[in-house]
């Protein structure tokens, strides 16, 4: 037995009732990404949402629900795909000294590739941002990032990696502020040289034994 929701058939064929989506949903959420990313949330209209995803708002509510909802989903991809990279070098690094070089460098390299908007999304989306919720998002993610090298340098210093005497929490501190500082100075127009240069500079501070 079928209902309103099921199959049904017609002229001899079955056929699903309901249009079928017309737009590719990766494709429209990557689209939203940027205007979140070039524009910021605040500044990001619903409308500004349709027109870049190619899509009509009813379509956009039925596949992503309401623009702060849209936004979170886009916070996550962001941060699965152009934002991967600290958390990538972190990872395949041998020692947190290496892992940060290497992230700081792959900055340089992702906040002025002129394939995308400038700088990073966690940093620069809540700029003149009304929402309560989305800046306590982003603010957490990049805290969360913070304490991510933290941990990683604690755990050189327990293996002899670093000095005992190493701040792990200054120090993670002090990567965290160059990069959110690289961000802004690629969206002010500083280009990958000179990110590079920065960032041989920050690593100039690192402790040796």
């Amino acid at each position: 037995m079928t209902t309103g929701r099921d199959t049904q058939t017609q002229g001899g064929t079955g056929r699903t009732r309901g249009r079928p989506r017309s737009f590719d949903r990766a494709t429209a959420l990557e689209k939203a990404l940027m205007a979140f990313w070039e524009h910021g949330y605040e500044a990001t209209s619903v409308s500004d949402l349709t027109r870049v995803m190619g899509i009509g708002a009813p379509s956009l509510y039925a596949a992503f629900g309401d623009k702060r909802t849209l936004f979170d989903e886009v916070v996550r991809v962001y941060a699965g795909t152009h934002g991967a990279f600290p958390d990538r070098a972190l990872a395949e690094e041998p020692t947190a000294r290496e892992g940060i070089g290497r992230m700081l460098r792959e900055a340089a390299a992702e906040y002025t590739d002129p394939s995308h908007p400038y700088g990073c999304l966690i940093v620069h989306a809540a700029t003149n941002c009304t929402s309560a919720e989305v800046e306590t998002l982003l603010r957490e993610r990049r805290n969360a990032g913070i304490a991510a090298l933290e941990s990683r340098i604690r755990a050189d210093i327990a293996a002899g990696l670093l000095p005992a005497g190493t701040d792990a929490a200054a120090l993670a501190r002090h990567v965290g502020a160059v990069i959110q500082g690289m961000s802004q100075q690629a969206r002010d127009g500083a280009q990958r040289e000179e990110l590079e240069a920065l960032a041989k500079i920050a690593m100039t501070i690192w402790p040796h034994d």
